[in-house]
């Protein structure tokens, strides 16, 4: 079965939203109103409304890192993984963990970074040499 996710959440700035999502990530954007706009999301569908940010915390262990939790994240394949990475450091993105990588050599190896919208919102990008390998332990 293929699937797709949706996810909605608040910003506060729907300009703001569409520079970050639209320009900086390169997400497509979809329908809108005066208070939404979708984006095509790495190929799943969010939903940014107009509201108050759900409120985080940086309680995730990440290696020798705290992250904001609850956060969204995506898995791209290493090559759009740091064509990625290239463009939030062209956007003078300040990352709340700057891009890496994590258990190299080991099954699961990945890079990841983190960074804010932004709102605020928290998101994680992982990248993997092949998706098949994402859930190796």
């Amino acid at each position: 079965m293929k699937s797709l996710f949706h996810l909605a959440y608040h910003v506060r700035d729907l300009e703001g939203a569409r520079e970050f999502y639209g320009r900086v990530l390169g997400c497509r954007e979809g329908r809108s109103t005066d208070s939404w706009v979708d984006f095509d999301f790495f190929g799943h569908q969010i939903s940014l409304h107009l509201g108050e940010p759900f409120a985080t915390a940086n309680t995730g262990r990440v290696g020798g890192h705290l992250v904001p939790m609850p956060h969204l994240g995506v898995v791209l394949e290493l090559p759009d993984w740091q064509a990625l990475a290239q463009r939030l450091r062209d956007a003078g993105t300040a990352f709340v963990v700057e891009p890496q990588a994590r258990f190299e050599g080991q099954p699961g190896e990945q890079w990841t970074m983190f960074f804010l919208d932004p709102s605020g919102n928290p998101i994680e990008v992982k990248g993997f040499r092949s998706l098949e390998t994402l859930y190796d332990r």
